[in-house]
């Protein structure tokens, strides 16, 4: 961090109102209340100069994210949409619903059948980090399944489901609604194995007839439409830095 008075980067409350955390006069008041921290330290004088490229600032806790070329987007990917941004089989893809400039990574992926909440960004440090088994980051499900759903089955799920490649477990579940032989189911976990939440219902006797993925750690699909494509807002990617301890 650079807090001379020379020509060198910006001023810090320009940097912070330039990444969208308020006016300028706003960010003045968070630095003299000593809200900002500039690469760890708190930082409380408005002279400050920094390098937006270069400094990592947090306000109340939560990264801000000051890089001008980074992007961070939420996608629903329908059904029948293979989880990549191109296919050497000419099947749709991801890069099918997203029109912007820069090169992307997909954070996680979702097999062709199974639709629901993406992340797409480019940066790659964090898009690592959030598939990276060692970091837990939670992801939450809903299933379509065959019923009748015994009462038991949660409590299944979380004790773990053995597999062919290990036990796995379901860290919350819900029954979120039944009729007749038709259930549909929330089920939340952290690991990230091939067809993780289809394995583990159909060991269980209750196979997926359809899925969709609705949280990606504090990310929420919402009322995303089908093939739709949103930035993510400055609160939302602080709260993934923070999922992975950036």
């Amino acid at each position: 961090m650079n807090t001379d008075t020379h020509n060198e980067g910006v001023r810090l409350q320009k940097a912070l109102a330039d990444a969208g955390v308020g006016s300028r006069r706003h960010c003045e008041q968070l630095i003299a209340e000593g809200r900002v921290k500039v690469d760890g330290k708190v930082v409380s004088w408005f002279g400050a100069r920094v390098d937006p490229a270069k400094v990592v600032i947090h306000v109340d806790g939560l990264r801000v994210e000051t890089r001008p070329e980074m992007r961070y987007y939420a996608v629903n990917k329908p059904r029948g949409v293979v989880s990549t941004m191109s296919d050497e089989r000419g099947r749709k893809s991801l890069a099918d619903f997203v029109d912007v400039p820069e090169r992307l990574f997909h954070v996680g992926r979702l097999d062709t059948d199974t639709e629901g909440l993406i992340l797409l960004t480019n940066d790659g440090e964090l898009a690592h980090r959030l598939t990276h088994p060692s970091y837990g980051v939670q992801k939450v499900y809903l299933a379509e399944i065959q019923g009748p759903v015994k009462r038991d089955l949660g409590k299944r799920l979380r004790a773990g489901i053995p597999l062919e490649d290990g036990l796995a477990r379901a860290d919350r579940f819900k029954l979120v609604e039944q009729v007749g032989r038709r259930a549909l189911v929330e089920v939340a976990l952290h690991e990230g194995r091939k067809h993780i939440v289809r394995r583990m219902l159909k060991e269980a006797g209750h196979p997926v007839q359809r899925l969709a993925r609705t949280e990606f750690g504090p990310i929420k699909l919402g009322h995303l439409k089908s093939g739709g494509l949103r930035a993510l807002t400055m609160k939302e990617i602080g709260e993934l830095y923070k999922a992975v301890g950036l």
